[in-house]
This record gives structure tokens, sequence and C-alpha cells, in this order.
């Protein structure tokens, strides 16, 4: 197919407004050239892409998914500018780092902060994805570094292992607990449960665990940080599984309880994902080195 951005841009404001008319006038073209533009991207698609309406139009099923890939390419093109804008001004290099939501809360600020600081010429985009995802992500370029926890699909992909993850129970430090060390998922579907955010990965990957297991968490309140998990837990509001450093950290919390988890799927190795045999720019080898250095203190 062969369209321009401005075209995209069009077809955006006439899904907005729902008239050819006005987004004629927010795009500055006249009636007749919009209906011609919109009629040469139908062409292009070889199918209809809007409902012609007495009172203005409406998007026909391939017309949806037009609007969702034009937003997209809009999207890219806006990005495209930004990045080139820094590179104008000064920027050497930058790095698309997607990862799960342990990555993103508990290690990665502290590894990043240290390495821009000692690479003030390089810009960091730092996004939030569920392990299987990012696999697949970095897989078709759309970022130069994962960081996973668990198993997933690495096909095509250079994996290299670098810690360990332990997901934990963290309970009320009440009597019913207190003689309990380890325990099954299974057993504590039936509690009430402190979780994360809906998009977290961790929140993601439990409520699919529970599901399989025939149930559905019963989420009492859900948070942005682990940090804030274990206070609601200490406070007696529910439970919550957690990484093993996030319940530590709140371990002065005397109202809180660290239960072991005896899943296998609560023991999840690390990695971080590169494409295989891609060369890898020196910035981004040194923020994989930086991630190494801070897992062998």
């Amino acid at each position: 197919m062969k369209l321009e951005l401005k075209d995209f841009l069009l077809f955006v404001q006439v899904a907005k407004t729902g008239s050819l008319t006005r987004a004629a006038e927010q795009c500055f073209l006249s009636l007749a050239a919009t209906s011609a533009r919109i009629k040469a991207m139908e062409e292009e698609a070889g199918m209809p892409l809007l409902i012609r309406e007495a009172r203005g139009v409406r998007l026909t099923p391939p017309g949806e998914a037009f609007l969702f890939h034009a937003r997209a390419m809009l999207q890219q093109a806006q990005q495209l500018e930004a990045d080139l804008q820094e590179y104008g001004a000064g920027l050497r290099g930058h790095v698309r780092v997607f990862a799960n939501t342990t990555a993103v809360t508990e290690f990665l600020p502290d590894i990043l902060a240290a390495y821009l600081m000692e690479h003030p010429h390089i810009s960091v985009d730092l996004q939030e994805r569920p392990n299987a995802v990012i696999a697949s992500d970095i897989r078709e370029g759309r970022a130069d570094l994962g960081i996973i926890a668990g198993e997933v699909d690495t096909h095509s992909l250079t994996s290299l292992h670098f810690s360990t993850d332990r997901l934990v129970l963290v309970t009320p430090n009440e009597a019913r607990w207190q003689s309990v060390a380890s325990l099954n998922f299974a057993h504590v579907l039936h509690e009430r449960f402190v979780g994360m955010h809906r998009d977290s990965t961790l929140q993601t990957f439990l409520s699919q665990i529970a599901l399989q297991l025939g149930h559905t968490l019963k989420l009492r309140i859900q948070v942005s940080n682990y940090d804030a998990m274990c206070r609601m837990v200490a406070a007696g509001v529910g439970i919550a599984v957690v990484p093993e450093s996030a319940a530590q950290r709140s371990s002065s919390l005397a109202q809180l309880r660290q239960i072991a988890l005896s899943d296998a799927w609560a023991v999840r190795p690390r990695y971080m994902l590169v494409r295989e045999a891609a060369p890898l720019a020196s910035h981004v080898q040194a923020l994989m080195q930086a991630v190494q250095r801070y897992h062998q203190r």
C-alpha cells in the first residue's frame, strides 16, 4: 500500500469526528480533496473503510483495523522525530529496555540511575511488559534489551542468566500463620489478596496460575509497588505474593510474616535477552554489564 503519514492523519481525524467535512476543516483541506484521498485509501486497501451515512461516516471492521495501525504509525513517526531531535541536541545513543514488573520496580531504577550518570549522552526508554511478550518484542526489533523471569520461548534470541528471583507469600503476623513455614499457592486461593496494578506482569502471571487451578484471585485492592503491598498486608487487608527481596526490605514491619511457596514456578531464573547474532551497540553492552555487576555484589 502506497500511503503517506498525511493519509493516516486524515483518516484518524475522520474517525475521530465521524465527519468528512469536519476532518477536512481540521486538516485544512477541501471536502472534495478529503473525499478523494479517503477513496484512494480504500482503493489501496481493496475494500471499504467507511460507511457513508446521511449524518456522517462510521468505520467498517477493516476501517477499525486501519485506524489502529494508522495511530500506531503516527505514534512511531512522533517518536522518530523526538529521537532525532535528541540526537541533534548531542545524544549519542538510545537504549530501549523492556522488562517485567520486578525488574522495573526492584533493581533497574538503581542500575539505570548509575548508568545514566556514567553515560550522560545516552537515553533509556524503559517499559514494563509481560515476560512472553518481551521475548517477542526483542525478536521483532521493538526493543534492544529484554529482562525476564521464568522460562519463555527464546528461539532466535541470545539469553544470558544473571540472577534468580524467588516469589514468597507475605501474610499478617496472625496466630493462624505463625506455625506455617511453607505452603502451596493452591492452599491460599480462598484468601483475599493484595495485588499489583492490573497491568503488572506479576499480577497477570498469578491470575493465570489461579485460573489454571480453577480459581479467580479475590483482590481487595491493587497498588502500584511492592512496598505498598507489604504495608497493606501488615495492616491486615489481605495476603500477597511478592519477590523475596521486597519481603526482606519490609521485614521491619512487625505485623508482616514471610512464608515460602513450595510451587516450582516460585523460583524464577532471570535472563537478559538480545537478538541472536545482532551486533550490539557499545552502550547496550555497557548496560548489560551494569546489570551483571549489580547482581554480583
